[in-house]
């Protein structure tokens, strides 16, 4: 870490740091474990869009119960928040413990789907106008915006944006209007999920919005974060309307693997041809 960061630390902090180390993490910036005189220790982000997330952590532990760490200081190119630890793996009793949190979570309502400012996923834009219908927010503000970005940047072939195009105006054919919009978590895989002693310690990285509790449940299964024991326990307490594994998950799916081509490219485009191809 720089000195002059290393002295922003220590200004906003009122305390002095005794050694900085880099963290795993940080595709989009980079990542530091600072350990403080008194014995105390933060994670300091630098990188972009580091103001929206310190907004999006400091609304999660003002409106809901979602575990996550104190916001010391952010604003558009440092973050500084407490060091959560928790290494521990995603065994049955923190999927179940996962699955009662994000129930929670999803209950939240607003009035549109949207939120009330733009946020950032991986440190992309993530624009979240107040709208009326959940189809609409998701074709417009989700699947095509982040198709149109990962095109502008070279990532996405034509031929794949006319096919994202043609999927997105036929999304009624498989996805209906939920009761009620629902606060997600946005980013919701293991990387962003910290346990502890089979609980989990916290949720980071969140890429808020009220959308669909389904974004996040298909989210989680991109990497293999969850499997029986969460999907189990949280359809016992918020059961999924039919159709979600079969068909929905996948068309959910679309979104992060979108966000993956913008940022990296490569075999992350197989993974939305697949898609296309599949609701062709």
């Amino acid at each position: 870490m720089k000195a002059e960061t290393v002295r922003q630390v220590e200004r906003f902090t009122g305390r002095k740091v005794a050694g900085t180390r880099p963290l795993p993490g940080g595709g989009v910036g980079r990542v530091f474990l600072v350990e403080l005189t008194n014995g105390g220790k933060l994670v300091a982000k630098l990188g972009p869009g580091l103001g929206a997330e310190g907004w999006m952590l400091r609304h999660l532990a003002a409106q809901t119960h979602l575990p996550v760490p104190h916001v010391v200081h952010d604003d558009d190119d440092l973050l500084l928040m407490e060091y959560v630890a928790g290494h521990d793996a995603l065994d049955e009793s923190a999927q179940h413990h996962a699955a009662h949190l994000l129930v929670a979570l999803h209950g939240q309502t607003w009035h549109s789907f949207g939120l009330e400012r733009d946020t950032v996923i991986g440190g992309l834009p993530q624009a979240n106008p107040p709208t009326a219908r959940w189809l609409d927010f998701f074709r417009d503000h989700r699947l095509l915006a982040m198709a149109g970005q990962a095109l502008a940047v070279g990532h996405l072939p034509a031929v794949m944006m006319d096919g994202v195009e043609r999927l997105a105006a036929r999304l009624g054919n498989w996805i209906d209007e939920p009761a009620r919009p629902a606060l997600v978590h946005g980013d919701c895989w293991g990387g962003n999920i910290l346990v502890k002693g089979g609980k989990i310690a916290a949720f980071i990285d969140p890429a808020l919005y009220y959308g669909h509790a389904e974004m996040d449940l298909a989210f989680s299964t991109l990497f293999g974060t969850f499997g029986d024991a969460f999907f189990n326990r949280y359809q016992e307490l918020s059961p999924l309307a039919p159709g979600f594994f079969e068909e929905r998950k996948d068309l959910y799916l679309l979104y992060p693997l979108l966000v993956h081509v913008r940022l990296f490219g490569g075999s992350y485009v197989a993974g939305v041809e697949r898609v296309l191809d599949r609701f062709h």
